[in-house]
């Protein structure tokens, strides 16, 4: 009997880990396509992406981006669904900021007092900053792959992350008799070892996915 597969997406993740490949076409990747490629002779029966919800109060173009490009995903296939968690605004110390700071008190030469002035102002200013961190996705993935494989739901996942944080799940679904897979750009790090196999994707892989877009 053929195997039944399903892919978790974690969206932050596979997103950044492209990025570092310089591929900037991921609004035009068809996840559905990308899905069959990755599955191949197994059934492929649904891909879940996961992703925090940008605030449309606090960054409505961000928010406005963001569902033009769920909307894209969703409409390559009804099996792709889309699993929002959150966005939380964080305010955090900048370290480049900091050693600026701490540069310019330690000069023991003399520079222009009005350089010296601005940078002085350019620390202090962004001595503070602001970053939003996703809160929730993660462990609504690693619930998902759990239960879904209680459930039965698969025989083979296909996880695109190379977060080692997902490690204690893929062996509780291992434990299940399941599959797992890890799919990611970046090495896999601790997550690699405890799947059944670690597929990293290059450009070529990504080129490839995308000029049969066009076929």
């Amino acid at each position: 009997m053929t195997q039944r597969a399903i892919v978790f997406v974690d969206g932050n993740n596979w997103y950044h880990g492209l990025r570092a490949l310089w591929f900037h076409g991921l609004g035009v990747l068809d996840l559905a396509k990308i899905s069959r490629k990755l599955v191949r002779y197994r059934d492929w029966r649904a891909t879940r992406y996961y992703v925090g919800e940008v605030d449309r109060a606090s960054s409505p173009r961000l928010y406005s981006d963001q569902r033009r490009f769920l909307g894209h995903i969703q409409k390559s296939d009804e099996r792709v669904s889309v699993h929002l968690g959150r966005l939380e605004a964080r305010r955090m110390e900048s370290a480049a900021a900091k050693e600026l700071q701490q540069f310019l008190g330690s000069l023991t030469i003399r520079i222009d007092r009005r350089v010296h002035r601005d940078l002085a102002a350019l620390a202090r200013r962004h001595r503070i900053t602001t970053i939003m961190v996703e809160k929730a996705v993660d462990v609504m993935l690693a619930v998902d792959l759990v239960i879904l494989a209680e459930r039965d739901q698969f025989d083979a996942a296909y996880l695109l992350s190379g977060d080692g944080d997902f490690t204690p799940a893929v062996e509780a679904v291992r434990g299940l008799g399941k599959q797992v897979f890890g799919v990611s750009p970046t090495h896999g790090g601790r997550l690699g070892p405890r799947c059944n196999a670690f597929i990293r994707v290059d450009r070529t892989w990504l080129e490839v996915c995308r000029a049969q877009m066009d076929t």
